[in-house]
């Protein structure tokens, strides 16, 4: 999509009758994909020039690492469950059946997961009658996104390691577990220090040191954090400036490490970024991206830029999807 065709933050919402900040009817009255229709043909052609040494990380915790006994996923989803059997006599083989939350672990919020608290609507003005109600059809579902994948250039904006390396006074306490907010500007200077210069279409990730902190746990401090529904998350804050950088830099979607992308409690204004990236523009957003070894990787590279191929599950009508992601250099 050219800068013509892609109004300023001011121009939102585009129907004034709409939410605020939405940006329904952009892409078509009947559009599914959102911000996704960013990723042209030619902007995946061009990210592919990412590909120089063939190495690839994949970004995806285990869907079984919270195995319900010594730790249970967050916000109360259901377990993983592997069911794993032989085969009938007289094969010589092995099936197994998965049971899971499709958000227990690594994911893709799609555009069925959030919509607008007030006015009850999703994305391009979808109801909860048209999901859920009888006769319900699949607009929105995950299978939108399953069609051509997420495939583009991956940028790793890597605040913790900018945090720790710089020394911001105003993050001396910072706390993935702890409801702080990550400011826009904020933003603009972790890519600063990495040098990096955003594109139409990127696919943003962040990391903010979740899995270094969670890992390090014994079982017991796991589970507390994971059981307590007193939920304080570090994350994006929800403000009108950090809105603003996310519609301007055109990005196709954003991901982090943590479990919401914005922090929780949220920080800011009446809305969740979940409200308005969600249902407003239709924008996907990766949760619980393991990005430890892709941090590394890009230090020791000194370059965060790669090639990121995402594949969700084809399924009809899901609200989200393990992302099955690799970074590939």
């Amino acid at each position: 999509m050219s800068s013509s065709t892609h109004p300023p933050f001011s121009a939102l919402p585009l129907r004034k009758s709409d939410p605020y900040y939405s940006a329904w009817g952009l892409y078509g009255p009947n559009d599914e994909l959102g911000t996704l229709n960013h990723l042209k043909d030619d902007i995946v052609a061009s990210a592919a020039s990412e590909i120089r040494s063939g190495h690839r990380i994949s970004l995806n915790w285990a869907l079984n690492a919270l195995d319900g006994k010594s730790v249970v996923p967050f916000f109360k989803r259901q377990t993983f469950h592997l069911n794993i059997y032989a085969r009938d006599p007289p094969r010589i083989g092995i099936d197994d059946v998965w049971t899971f939350n499709s958000q227990s672990s690594s994911q893709w919020d799609g555009l069925r997961h959030a919509g607008y608290h007030k006015e009850r609507l999703f994305y391009n003005g979808v109801t909860e009658e048209q999901i859920l109600g009888e006769g319900a059809g699949s607009v929105n579902g995950i299978h939108n996104m399953a069609k051509r994948g997420i495939v583009g250039r991956g940028v790793l904006l890597d605040f913790h390691r900018w945090r720790l390396e710089t020394k911001p006074a105003k993050f001396a306490d910072f706390d993935p577990f702890k409801g702080i907010g990550i400011s826009a500007q904020d933003l603009h200077e972790v890519a600063k220090f990495q040098g990096i210069e955003f594109q139409p279409g990127d696919i943003l990730l962040y990391r903010a040191g979740l899995f270094e902190k969670f890992e390090a746990l014994s079982s017991e401090q796991k589970m507390s954090i994971t059981t307590d529904t007193d939920w304080k998350f570090a994350g994006l804050e929800q403000s009108e400036e950090m809105l603003k950088f996310l519609w301007e830099n055109r990005f196709a979607c954003v991901g982090s490490d943590q479990p919401a992308v914005e922090c929780f409690p949220k920080q800011g204004g009446p809305f969740s970024l979940h409200e308005v990236l969600l249902a407003g523009w239709g924008m996907p957003l990766g949760e619980f991206f393991h990005l430890e070894e892709l941090a590394s990787h890009c230090k020791e590279m000194g370059r965060y830029t790669f090639f990121l191929v995402s594949e969700p599950c084809n399924v009809i009508g899901g609200a989200a999807s393990p992302p099955n992601v690799l970074a590939i250099f």
